[in-house]
């Protein structure tokens, strides 16, 4: 018998697809250099509906059982041995990626490429660290943020998915000091970050574009985009040749009916479709940047003279580095206008299946669209 009786706490525990199961597990105090929080909201993100569909994400496969979620907020409980400047009762958000510190890489600010870094809720690297569908997570505190006051937990928890477009933005030279035209393909979550950002950023021109004309809709409705294009659905082009030409005809279509004939000067391209990475590059103005957000297709056919020859700068984003601040901040600043829309439903831990399931529908039973699900207790 162990002199200490230790707590216990409720984690949704992924086994395999579809397999997800809320167990009871004891709960550690913080190590050293770790703080515990209270888990009071975690957004479910993509990447996460990958891994309870398939047991795997890409490359990733799961290896052991996995605690989800990593878009997450709330209270620290406990405070590990050689922790300085955090207090029990302090609201903060939590940043999943922990990285080495020790490479040129994170030496150089740029820890999201650190090749030792493990991420919370990723199957990346093995033993798996677990993500935030717990009651309490221990988790180090140099990657734990204070909450301005004015900043919600669900507000903190969009604090991961706007910092990627953070991070982007920031790759791109997206700045108020250079007010930009934009446009977002794909309007999901990360999308309507991306607008919101956009906009946030002084962007002259901010529009949209998708094959969802509800998404398209709420995205206009809700301020995110200006203008919006929906995209004729077809049938799969038969040859590269006839697809490529099938891509710069719908973009000029959408370009003539944004009456922005000469293109955009930021693309932010957040579907990972191969049709709309083909557009990008047809969308951005000569000198322009297309930033690729959305994951999807491995190998792509490009336009890459349609590029090159009008300098159209083509870059990729991995996750973010050194976001979090700006993010919360910005969060809390109420700049980013009608944000808390694109949260759109809220389960409790115990139904997190429930709420994958949901997702994964994209629309709940009474036919609502489904973008941003949080999971946390009192929901």
């Amino acid at each position: 018998m162990s002199p200490i009786a230790l707590a216990s706490q409720h984690a949704a525990v992924l086994h395999g697809p579809k397999d997800l199961r809320v167990e009871d597990r004891t709960l550690w105090p913080p190590s050293q250099g770790q703080v515990q929080v209270a888990v009071k909201s975690t957004g479910l993100c993509g990447s996460d509906l990958h891994y309870y569909l398939h047991g795997r994400n890409g490359d990733f496969a799961m290896r052991s059982p996995l605690v989800l979620g990593h878009e997450a907020a709330g209270v620290i409980t406990a405070i590990g041995p050689g922790v300085r400047g955090f207090h029990i009762g302090q609201r903060v958000a939590i940043e999943a990626g922990v990285m080495c510190n020790n490479c040129d890489y994170c030496s150089s600010g740029r820890y999201n490429l650190c090749k030792s870094l493990r991420f919370a809720s990723s199957a990346k690297t093995f033993p798996h660290l677990d993500g935030t569908l717990q009651d309490r997570m221990n988790h180090p505190a140099h990657v734990i943020h204070p909450l301005p006051d004015n900043c919600s937990f669900e507000q903190a928890a969009l604090a991961e998915p706007l910092s990627v477009l953070i991070h982007a933005a920031r790759r791109v030279g997206l700045s108020s000091s250079k007010p930009s035209t934009v446009l977002v393909f794909g309007v999901g979550a990360i999308g309507l970050l991306a607008c919101a950002l956009a906009k946030a950023s002084g962007a002259t021109r901010v529009c949209a574009i998708d094959i969802n004309q509800a998404r398209l809709d709420f995205a206009v409705e809700q301020g995110f985009a200006q203008q919006a294009f929906c995209l004729p659905m077809v049938d799969k082009a038969k040859t590269t040749d006839e697809q490529l030409r099938r891509a710069k005809d719908n973009i000029m279509s959408a370009l003539s009916a944004f009456d922005m004939p000469e293109g955009f000067d930021i693309i932010f391209e957040c579907t990972g479709a191969e049709p709309c990475i083909q557009m990008s590059i047809h969308a951005a103005i000569t000198g322009g940047k297309v930033m690729l957000v959305g994951m999807g297709s491995r190998n792509v056919t490009l336009p890459l003279s349609a590029a090159a020859l009008r300098e159209v700068d083509i870059l990729g984003s991995f996750r973010y580095a050194n976001t979090y601040p700006a993010a919360l901040s910005l969060l809390g600043s109420g700049k980013l206008d009608a944000i808390e829309s694109i949260i759109t439903h809220r389960f409790p831990l115990e139904k997190t299946a429930q709420a994958f399931d949901m997702l994964a529908k994209g629309r709940d039973e009474n036919g609502r669209m489904v973008i941003k699900v949080m999971v946390g207790p009192g929901h």
